[in-house]
C-alpha cells in the first residue's frame, strides 16, 4: 500500500491550494491478536491540527447498500474504493471539476477535495460553499477564503 498510496498522495498535493495546511493521509496499522494478525487501514484528512474527516471512525454504524458493512472492518473495507475515488478526482480535467458528479462518493470526500484544490480558485469558492453542506468542506473553504482575504489586505495577490 505504501508506494501506490504515496504516489497518489503526491499527485493530490500538486493540486492542493498553496499555503493550505491540508493533509490527506492513509495508513495501515498492524493488529495482532491470539486469532492471528491483520492490518487496520485508515484514511483521514487534517486541516491544520484538526482531523476533519476520518475513515472508518466517521462511518461506523452508518450503513449504505453501496458500501462495505462497517462490522466487517478491518477484513473488508472501503479503502480501495476511496483510493479509486481520489484517483478519479485527480484525473478529472479542470473544466469538469465543479460540474462532474462522482457517483461513487459514499463518504462526502469530493467536496472536501474540491475545497482544497487550487484549480478551483478563490472566486469560485462561494459557489462551492452554496452547493455543499459538508462540514469538513466548509471548514476548508472558510480557511481558503480567510487566507485570500489576509493576502488581499496585505497587498499580496
Amino acid at each position: 500500500m505504501s508506494k501506490p498510496w504515496s504516489k497518489l498522495q503526491k499527485e493530490f498535493y500538486l493540486l492542493r491550494a498553496e499555503g493550505l495546511k491540508f493533509q490527506l493521509q492513509c495508513r495501515s496499522y498492524r493488529m495482532d491478536s491470539q486469532m492471528g494478525s491483520t492490518s487496520c487501514p485508515r484514511y483521514w484528512i487534517t486541516l491544520g491540527k484538526d482531523i476533519i474527516w476520518d475513515y472508518p471512525k466517521d462511518f461506523v454504524g452508518k450503513t449504505r447498500p453501496d458500501r462495505k458493512p462497517t462490522e466487517w472492518y478491518p477484513y473488508e473495507t472501503d479503502i480501495p474504493d476511496i483510493s479509486n475515488l481520489i484517483r478519479e478526482y485527480i484525473d478529472t480535467p479542470k473544466d469538469e471539476i465543479m460540474k462532474k458528479v462522482f457517483e461513487n462518493d459514499c463518504w462526502g470526500l469530493i467536496n472536501i477535495l474540491r475545497a482544497a484544490d487550487k484549480r478551483i480558485g478563490t472566486r469560485r469558492l462561494p459557489e462551492l460553499k452554496k452547493k455543499t453542506g459538508n462540514k469538513a468542506a466548509l471548514k476548508v473553504i472558510e480557511e481558503r477564503m480567510s487566507t485570500a482575504l489576509t493576502k488581499q489586505s496585505n497587498g499580496l495577490r
